[in-house]
């Protein structure tokens, strides 16, 4: 788990990524080279050699300890996943959203969006993943055709 741990009196919604293996803590590392460091934002890897109660705990954690009061989005990486089945068995206990279909748009659109309340932060999530999945080859021929 990579933690960027938080200030608490930071008013924004915390942000826990729960991937399978590393993917999240190195999606992390990857937006806090884009954008800097981060606080209250946590990855929580799924290892299938750890037992379910172990990894629910750990997401469990990782939830709480980046909540300020705003709530958390967790960013998953497969919808049907592991990860996401996990996050959302916390929705009940927890202020928590979860987002499926992590990437590093989706990513750094969040960080950047956390000031706001959290149904808009995840709207800016889903926004930003979409529109940064781009079939580029087909962009530019269809450019070139022009």
């Amino acid at each position: 788990m990579i933690a960027t741990s938080g200030n608490k009196r930071t008013s924004e919604v915390g942000v826990v990524l729960v991937t399978h293996g590393v993917f999240g803590k190195t999606l992390l590392e990857a937006a806090i080279t884009v954008l800097g460091p981060q606080m209250n934002c946590q990855a929580v890897g799924v290892d299938v050699n750890l037992g379910v109660d172990e990894t629910m705990d750990s997401i469990r954690r990782a939830i709480r300890s980046v909540e300020t009061g705003k709530g958390v989005v967790a960013l998953t990486d497969l919808f049907g996943g592991s990860p996401t089945t996990m996050s959302l068995s916390l929705m009940k206990s927890e202020n928590l959203e979860v987002i499926t279909g992590v990437n590093l748009p989706m990513l750094v659109a969040t960080l950047q969006s956390r000031k706001m309340e959290i149904d808009a932060v995840a709207e800016k999530a889903k926004a930003a993943g979409i529109q940064g999945i781009k079939v580029a080859g087909a962009m530019l021929r269809k450019k070139t055709k022009k």
